[in-house]
């Protein structure tokens, strides 16, 4: 039998899966986890459905009771059915596709025991044969991540990492079945039916049943992930609030001294967009759902005051004690439950639907109203639920409130705060990795730990920036230098916020700090980044590499990238290798620091580097090792951004020398979710360089959102030029020095300021080291981008829709 598809429709499925056309695939109802028929074959008690070239689902069951419906990891199997193969060689079946060979020995039982004569994949890696079955041990697994770092020191909980989607030994296989416990004793269920629109689980059909996915991609890592998330799910795009500055301390706040607090830093002109109210928020116990009045008099007042104040406000919860007769909307509770009025505590079911129906609407949903944001769900009890066999609590509540906030407010960006509960948890952003312990080697760990958990492709980990407590290596809780240091690997990770436990002697507020004003040009510095971050973030919600990531992935040959596990890729054109150790008496921080094959330009040394080698340099204490990659243009905000609530109409564009290159845009409505539904635009820029000139391309917008800007101000920013340009040019105008244009001959910096450039038609921005005329003549015409043009023997595409035209045989002013 040969599986063939016609090409318009796997073209337009490819499209549909990528995210080129409107879908809403993002809510979990829409998937469709029953797989195209054409894709399954069936032996016995086996079944083997192809999903991908590389991607094979294994299943096995005596019953011949097969899941066909979701479970916590997988929610998509109707994929284009790629092309394969099935012939009947003696007592096997085989199975081939372009990437792999199974084959199977027909009616034999499948076990994780079987050995290469019962089952085996083949398949090659680096030109070298690979087979795989069941009983091979996994020995390259890249890990991923794991539920909390809860008083880890260090690298302590190192062996605590599950296993990733990734291994060096070319394949990995997914355990999906009922039987097999993920790293914190849950299993995978299954979801079945919905309530009030959330999917709800259920157990597997065969609990004894083999459930394997194996992939087998070798090490194109990134092809490994995104294909994952067509079938796991994607990673959702957080709001763009998220990415900005989170305030939080475990500390027993008022509502004065919330007021006080965002006063204060406002006053210090700190940028800021998210406040965390910690468990304080509500009387006393570990689990509480009713404002404490003694701290709050007017909480309504207070959320409104914040609102007022550009903030979202996020409150912590520990549901696991249930509701308690002291609490507010108990008595409507317990009568919604149907318990009898001697009930004193409505206890915690979330996986019964009465419950969650009658606890959302009797509890949560009134603190909603009171103007919270999102939810904090701290969980920390037990992690299995004693009613469910399997059911980790974590990942059930973290499904719950993040389907529930979908369905409850659907004209805002769902996000809630939490921490990892098993596979699959990546489709509910963000994490909070816990409560780690105050030292260097501690910030030295959330470097791996953080760009490994891409792995599993949850790629939005929020860390206590500073360390949440002290243990027993830390020398001063409140060093300026260390929080300094950690407050940098911060502007490099996904979300940015800093917190700390309810101990007197450590501090939080940076304003208290000596160095403050270090501190606060690193706030500033993570929102000048928003642009490239959020573009980046698109990026992962497509493709499902996430924005922190190993060097592996583009460079997985090379065995620096593995072993230099304290860098990382930073979106696709920044590295970054954090400081994560005290300086010297000489007042620098030194480290060896590995740039692979390529030019590298080093921002804080203001440098070009030639890549394929290892360095060791210096920093000092306002110094970050982070890389260009040569070429790049990576789009910024101005330095005076406070919030994230309105989209700033000036952009900064940094333009990195070494090679022509390119850099995106990318924007939408912010906080909706209609980014899914194609509403969105990106504007692309280009550079093209000769010895004598170069030339940046700002494209027209492609795409529309509502709220979408007409024209916007660039500060366009020339990194590393070692002379003064004879000249600058917007399109065919020569601009005036000094007032459109700067040169910085110290920190070799070129910029360049546009007041208006639409942004339906773009602009062309040239730099001109000669002095000679030189002529600009069409030679031809580019469908995508308008019309080509060879300027000076070198051929460059000018936006469509320019704002200046260059006319042909038109001589260009010198």
């Amino acid at each position: 039998m040969v599986c063939k598809l016609g090409k318009k429709w796997l073209l337009a499925m490819g499209c549909l899966l990528l995210g080129n056309l409107p879908t809403g695939a993002a809510a979990e109802s829409d998937y469709q986890p029953i797989a195209d028929p054409a894709a399954v074959v069936t032996v016995g008690n086996a079944r083997f459905t192809v999903l991908t070239p590389e991607m094979i689902r294994i299943q096995y069951s005596s019953q011949r009771l097969f899941e066909d419906r979701a479970t916590f990891g997988f929610v998509n199997r109707r994929l284009p059915v790629p092309a394969y193969t099935v012939e009947q060689e003696g007592m096997y079946t085989i199975i081939k596709t372009e990437k792999l060979t199974l084959r199977y020995r027909n009616n034999a039982p499948i076990r994780s025991t079987s050995k290469e004569a019962v089952l085996c994949v083949n398949f090659q890696l680096n030109d070298k044969d690979v087979t795989w079955y069941p009983d091979l041990k996994d020995t390259g697994n890249l890990k991923g991540t794991t539920r909390t770092l809860d008083g880890a020191l260090g690298d302590s909980q190192r062996s605590n990492l599950e296993r990733g989607l990734l291994s060096r030994n070319g394949w990995v296989v997914i355990d999906e079945s009922s039987t097999f416990n993920i790293g914190d004793g849950t299993r995978s269920l299954a979801f079945d039916d919905n309530v009030d629109g959330v999917p709800w689980v259920s157990q597997q059909v065969d609990a004894t049943a083999i459930d394997w996915y194996f992939m087998g991609y070798g090490h194109d890592y990134k092809k490994a992930l995104g294909d994952y998330t067509q079938v796991g799910g994607k990673q959702p795009m957080p709001p763009l609030y998220a990415l900005g500055y989170w305030y939080s301390r475990y500390w027993k706040y008022s509502q004065r001294d919330y007021v006080n607090l965002v006063s204060e830093i406002q006053a210090n002109h700190i940028p800021l967009d998210v406040m965390i109210l910690d468990m304080d928020w509500h009387t006393e116990g570990w689990t509480g759902w009713t404002w404490d009045k003694s701290l709050f008099s007017d909480p309504k007042a207070l959320l409104s005051w914040m609102h007022g104040r550009k903030l979202k406000v996020s409150l912590n919860l520990h549901p696991a004690d249930g509701v308690d007769s002291d609490e507010d909307g108990f008595e409507q509770l317990r009568t919604d439950m149907g318990l009898p009025s001697t009930t004193t505590v409505v206890p915690w079911t979330l996986e019964k639907p009465t419950f969650y129906h009658n606890m959302f609407k009797d509890i949560i949903h009134p603190l909603e109203d009171y103007g919270v944001d999102f939810w904090w769900i701290d969980w920390q009890q037990n992690l299995m639920n004693p009613r469910m066999n399997g059911l980790s609590e974590t990942f059930w509540c973290n499904h719950v409130f993040y389907n529930d906030m979908k369905q409850h407010r659907p004209n805002v960006r769902p996000v809630i705060f939490h921490r990892w509960g098993g596979l699959g948890s990546h489709r509910y952003p963000i994490g909070f990795s816990g409560d780690t312990q105050i030292d260097y080697s501690t910030l030295a760990y959330e470097i791996y730990f953080t760009s490994t958990a891409s792995n599993v492709c949850f790629g939005y980990w929020g860390h206590d920036l500073g360390g949440h407590q002290q243990g027993p290596t830390t020398k001063d809780p409140n060093d300026p230098e260390l929080y300094l240091r950690w407050m940098q690997f911060g502007v490099f990770t996904p979300i940015f916020r800093t917190h700390a436990c309810n101990d007197a002697s450590i501090e939080r507020r940076i304003w208290k700090f000596s160095n403050f004003n270090k501190l606060r040009d690193v706030v500033k510095l993570r929102y000048q980044f928003i642009p490239y971050i959020y573009t980046a973030a698109r990026q992962t919600y497509d493709t499902g590499v996430s924005i922190c990531r190993p060097l592996y992935y583009d460079y997985p040959e090379s065995d620096e990238a593995y072993s230099f596990e304290d860098e990382y890729q930073f979106g696709d054109q920044i590295l970054v290798a954090p400081i994560t150790s005290p300086m010297r008496a000489d007042g620098r921080a030194w480290r060896q620091i590995w740039l692979p094959e390529g030019s590298w330009f080093d921002v804080s040394c203001n440098k070009m580097r030639e890549g394929g080698q290892t360095i060791k340099e210096g920093y000092t204490d306002v110094q970050i090792p982070y890389f260009y990659k040569a070429g790049c243009i990576i789009p910024m905000y101005a330095s005076n951004i406070t919030h994230l609530k309105s989209r700033p109409n000036r952009m900064v564009l940094q333009v990195v020398p070494g090679s022509d290159g390119t850099g995106t845009l990318y924007e939408d409505e912010n906080n909706t979710e209609n980014y899914m539904l194609g509403n969105y635009a990106t504007t692309s820029y280009r550079q093209q360089r000769t010895s004598s000139q170069t030339i940046l391309s700002i494209g027209s917008a492609i795409g529309y959102f509502q709220g979408m800007q007409d024209k916007k101000e660039y500060e366009i920013q020339f990194l590393g030029e070692e002379a003064k340009p004879q000249s600058v040019r917007l399109g065919y105008e020569e601009l005036t020095e000094g007032t459109d244009w700067t040169y910085d001959q110290e920190k070799k910096i070129v910029k360049v300021y546009l007041k208006e450039v639409s942004t339906s038609a773009g602009c062309v921005v040239t730099l001109d080291y000669t002095s000679t005329g030189i002529k600009a003549t069409e030679v031809g015409q580019q469908k995508a981008d308008g019309p080509m043009y060879d300027l000076g023997g070198r051929r460059i595409a000018h936006p469509q829709k320019a704002q200046v035209v260059v006319f042909k045989d038109k001589k260009v002013k010198k």
